[in-house]
């Protein structure tokens, strides 16, 4: 009798695993979310240009919103891990809407400092990598490192992939129509998740992708606010995690915080249109959906240390190359597009594979989390610091420069690291 039931179980077990449509609405919060948090960058000319504020004040605001866009990440993974991935999506999307939806009005620096510098970088924090990589932990057994790929492309191409549109607005019909159509993108990601997403296979009465037992999750054990910091206590004991903090803290510099926050103030200075800068920026966005993707396959057959190598590396000489792409024609920034857009943010599943790797499942979203905290504190300390380069220099060319010398420094600290027996034992199976 057992036999015959567990017979009908199987015969009954749904052919299309919850999972993807899972993986489907963490992507669109991912991309929604990231377009959002690069909004600023398309507001910083014309912030300048009606309030009279300098590069580096605006540029300041962008540095603390990207800090706590990091700093929350840890407590968003023991968040979510306590009450649920469904309900703190919801609850941070919508403090998201509330404080673009004030946005509009605000008259001084101060106001933008608290609405974007603050508030919208801990409700996109809520929502940022350690997310996805959340997500494929609870829902992923096989796969994970092209669900962590490709969520993580999501992030990164959402920054890009929006520029554009909202360039075009903001040009056309002011910066304020631009924040209209974020909120609209909002509301229609904030009702997908409502209808849709769950917690936890359990939830849908399946086994996470790979396994074979549905198994009902843990309840959380510990404090919101002191679990990560207890995890953070066991983590700084390892060489592992600072070489991963470290080579994370370049790869935000080089990224988000100076490319994605910069190239279009930079190209404006070369005379190009601010629409067409934000082309670039979606191009490189196209190509990130998939070198990011395809890198996440890799981390499943390849050692990771030597694809960080490799990334840095290939990173740091199109840094190089940037400022004489700047000068000399559109067709080499389109150049640079394509050979940077592939390498944007590719690092993310080979660095959260070695965390998973050393860490272990169950510990390693909170301590990815604390890793994504120095990919932030580089990304602030290169927006900030950028832009008070541009304001003595008059130029963006040696932040160019210093950011493709520390991707090299990145990339021999990468083959640093070690192996972990966890990850030989996987390798040799």
């Amino acid at each position: 009798m057992n036999t015959t039931d567990s017979h009908d179980t199987m015969i009954k077990k749904p052919r299309f695993y919850y999972g993807w449509i899972i993986v489907l609405l963490t992507f669109c919060t991912l991309l929604v979310s990231a377009g959002i948090r690069s909004l600023p960058s398309i507001l910083l000319v014309p912030f300048q240009n009606e309030f009279g504020w300098s590069r580096g004040g605006i540029s300041s605001v962008i540095s603390i919103g990207i800090f706590l866009y990091g700093l929350t990440g840890p407590f968003s993974a023991s968040l979510i891990l306590r009450f649920g991935v469904r309900r703190v999506v919801i609850i941070s999307l919508s403090v998201l809407g509330a404080s673009l939806a004030v946005t509009p009005f605000i008259q001084s620096l101060w106001q933008f400092e608290l609405l974007w510098g603050v508030v919208s970088g801990l409700a996109t924090g809520m929502m940022a990598n350690v997310l996805g990589v959340t997500v494929s932990n609870i829902w992923f057994v096989k796969r994970k490192g092209l669900v962590i790929g490709l969520l993580t492309a999501s992030a990164a191409t959402g920054q890009l992939l929006f520029l554009p549109l909202f360039a075009k607005m903001s040009s056309d019909f002011g910066w304020r129509y631009a924040i209209y159509t974020a909120i609209a993108g909002i509301i229609v990601v904030l009702i997908a998740v409502a209808a849709g997403m769950r917690n936890h296979p359990y939830d849908v009465g399946a086994a996470p992708y790979g396994a074979s037992d549905v198994v009902k999750p843990p309840p959380f054990s510990g404090n919101i606010f002191l679990t990560p910091l207890l995890h953070l206590r066991s983590a700084v004991k390892s060489g592992t995690f600072w070489l991963l903090a470290g080579t994370f803290f370049f790869c935000g510099f080089s990224t988000n915080g100076l490319i994605g926050t910069h190239l279009i103030a930079a190209c404006g200075d070369h005379g190009m249109l601010e629409v067409t800068a934000a082309g670039l920026l979606a191009m490189m966005g196209l190509f990130d959906l998939f070198g990011t993707t395809i890198s996440g396959w890799l981390s499943d057959h390849f050692d990771s240390r030597w694809l960080l190598f490799w990334y840095y590396g290939l990173r740091g000489l199109s840094l190089l190359f940037l400022p004489y792409a700047l000068d000399a024609s559109p067709f080499m920034l389109i150049v640079f597009s394509v050979f940077y857009g592939l390498d944007w943010i590719a690092t993310v599943p080979p660095t959260a594979k070695l965390a998973s790797e050393k860490f272990g499942k169950e510990s390693s979203g909170i301590i990815f989390g604390w890793i994504v905290v120095f990919h932030q504190i580089g990304a602030s300390t290169a927006a900030y610091g950028a832009g008070v380069m541009r304001d003595w220099l008059g130029s963006y060319s040696q932040a160019f420069v210093l950011a493709g010398f520390v991707c090299f420094f990145a990339s021999l600290m990468a083959i640093k690291i070690r192996k972990s027996n966890a990850g030989l034992a996987a390798g040799m199976k």
